[in-house]
C-alpha cells in the first residue's frame, strides 16, 4: 500500500465495515446484557444479511471491481457467474480499498468462528445457530468473491495467451510474406 495514498470510496468502505461491525458489536453486547434470544436472532441475523447484500451488491463491485452470483440451471445445478471489470480498470483499484475489502471479509469470518466457539464453551447452543447463519451469509461471500478473483486473473491470462500467440502469428506471417 502506498504511503500517502487515501481511500478512494470512504462512503462504500464505511458501509462495507458498518454492518459487519454492527451486527458482532449487537451479538456480543445484547448476549452480556440482554436475555432475549428472538431478538439477539432477528437483529444480529438482520445486519448481516444487510452485510451480505452490500458487499455483494454495492462493495465489492466499487472496491474491488468484481461481482459473482449464483444460478441454478435447467438441469437443476448450480452454476456460479462472475464479472469483473476489464484489465485496464481493475490495475486503477485502490489498494487501500481493495485491503480493506479482503481483510475485513476473512477477518469477520474469523470473529464469527471465535463467537461460535465462546457459544459452544458456554454450552449456548441456541446461539450457536445466530454464529452458524452469520458465519454463513460471510463464507458465501468470501467463496463468490475469491471464485470470482481467480476467474478474472484466468481470463487476463488468456487473454495475454491470446495477445502474444497472434502477435508472433502476425510476426511469422509478415515474415514469410516478405520472402
Amino acid at each position: 500500500m502506498a504511503e500517502g495514498e487515501n481511500y478512494a470510496n470512504p462512503l462504500t468502505c464505511f458501509f462495507h465495515v458498518l454492518f459487519k461491525g454492527a451486527a458482532i458489536a449487537f451479538y456480543v453486547l445484547f448476549s452480556l446484557f440482554v436475555n432475549s434470544f428472538v431478538i439477539i436472532f432477528v437483529v444480529t441475523v438482520f445486519l448481516a444479511a444487510l452485510d451480505f447484500w452490500v458487499v455483494k451488491n454495492v462493495s465489492g463491485r466499487i472496491l474491488v471491481g468484481l461481482r459473482w452470483w449464483n444460478e441454478i440451471s435447467e438441469q437443476g445445478d448450480s452454476v456460479w457467474k462472475f464479472e469483473a471489470l476489464d484489465q485496464e480498470s481493475l490495475s486503477r483499484i485502490n489498494k487501500k480499498d481493495s485491503w480493506l475489502f479482503w481483510w475485513t471479509l476473512y477477518l469477520t469470518a474469523v470473529v464469527w468462528v471465535a463467537l461460535g466457539i465462546v457459544a459452544l464453551i458456554k454450552l449456548n447452543i441456541d446461539y450457536l445457530l445466530v454464529v452458524g447463519v452469520c458465519l454463513a451469509l460471510g463464507i458465501a461471500n468470501i467463496v463468490g468473491f475469491t471464485k470470482c478473483r481467480k476467474d478474472a486473473k484466468k481470463q487476463v491470462q488468456n487473454f495475454a495467451s491470446r495477445t502474444i500467440a497472434s502477435h508472433v502469428q502476425s510476426t511469422i506471417q509478415s515474415a514469410f510474406s516478405v520472402v
